[in-house]
């Protein structure tokens, strides 16, 4: 099952009474929290012969369906190319749903029930709705056909149309607590290193996939670099982390961001494991220049899927935080 422990209150909300379900629901809030997952059991749930309060039995011949993506009463609509699975936060999937995809969400509604009940559908992430594809969905939110849930999936509703938004009920699933977050984090094997969750801001799914070794060599990596900046170690960074710049990127903007916070007399938020460093290099640089940094940094992710030559722009980004620090300790 891939019910999260954190959404069991909403879980139990949800499933009091079917008949009270909404023709359509949207499921909102940050990446990385299980957002899919308890769509997806919801489904499960509905479609199941012999559900219980906990979830689906997982043994009958509907749950044999669901667990072989071949239950004829299902559909998961997502962006074509490939998977863009919320559950593998580092899979990347097509630019949009398109308009084709919804028509065949249409198809798929007009048929009968192959088991007399529910149908379901999930629609993730909703933001990649394109315009297209968004004003066909909306012409079955409004005549929805009987005994229909759609979910919707969104890591960020703001960018849905508000047509679509009003005539879904919307259920926003927040962050689980820490200690929450961290004892999942070890259920899962996690032992030792949990650093990762308050990089990724608090998100256990996301956290779990950034705690791949490799990737947290990198990290130790960067870090290091970034707490003692040299023009030839930023320069090596660049050259080493050039088909990676969007991680990059994310840990650059995130120093910063920690920079920062520590100036207002704060902690940091996402790399409290360096707290030290970020200290020192806080206390030699001025808040205004920081803040331009990081400013133009979080504008200059508009360039991550661009296809530039990485190291170059991975570079331009290193030596402009290079600058910032060191005329700061020049005055």
């Amino acid at each position: 099952m891939s019910l999260q422990p954190w959404h069991r209150p909403l879980w139990r909300e949800l499933t009091g009474d079917p008949a009270r379900l909404p023709h359509a629901l949207l499921l909102h809030g940050p990446k990385g929290i299980g957002k899919r997952g308890l769509a997806t059991e919801l489904a499960r749930w509905l479609l199941c012969e012999s559900p219980s309060p906990d979830g689906a039995c997982g043994h009958c011949k509907a749950c044999g369906w669901f667990g072989q993506g071949a239950h004829p009463d299902f559909k998961l609509v997502e962006p074509a190319a490939e998977s863009a699975r919320e559950d593998e936060p580092g899979k990347k999937g097509g630019k949009y749903i398109t308009i084709s995809e919804i028509r065949q969400l249409g198809d798929f509604l007009g048929l009968a029930s192959h088991q007399g009940g529910w149908r379901v559908v999930v629609i993730q992430p909703a933001e990649l709705l394109n315009q297209a594809a968004a004003n066909a969905l909306l012409k079955t939110l409004e005549e929805p056909p009987e005994n229909v849930l759609i979910v919707l999936v969104s890591h960020q509703p703001g960018r849905l149309p508000a047509t679509v938004l009003s005539r879904c009920r919307k259920m926003m699933l927040g962050l689980p607590g820490r200690e929450q977050a961290q004892a999942w984090l070890l259920d899962q094997g996690l032992q030792g290193q949990l650093t990762t969750l308050d990089e990724v801001g608090g998100a256990p799914l996301l956290a779990l996939e950034c705690a791949e070794p490799e990737r947290l060599a990198r990290r130790s990596r960067f870090l290091a670099a970034l707490a003692r900046p040299s023009a030839s170690g930023l320069s090596q960074l660049a050259q080493e982390s050039q088909q990676r710049v969007e991680e990059s990127w994310g840990w650059l903007t995130r120093w910063l961001y920690d920079l920062l916070a520590i100036q207002a007399h704060g902690r940091p938020r996402y790399f409290p494991d360096s707290e030290q460093a970020l200290r020192n290099l806080a206390a030699r640089a001025v808040p205004a220049a920081l803040w331009q940094c990081q400013q133009e940094l979080i504008a200059a992710g508009r360039w991550l899927r661009h296809p530039l030559n990485g190291q170059l722009l991975l570079e331009s980004w290193l030596l402009r935080y290079l600058d910032t620090m060191e005329a700061e300790h020049g005055r």
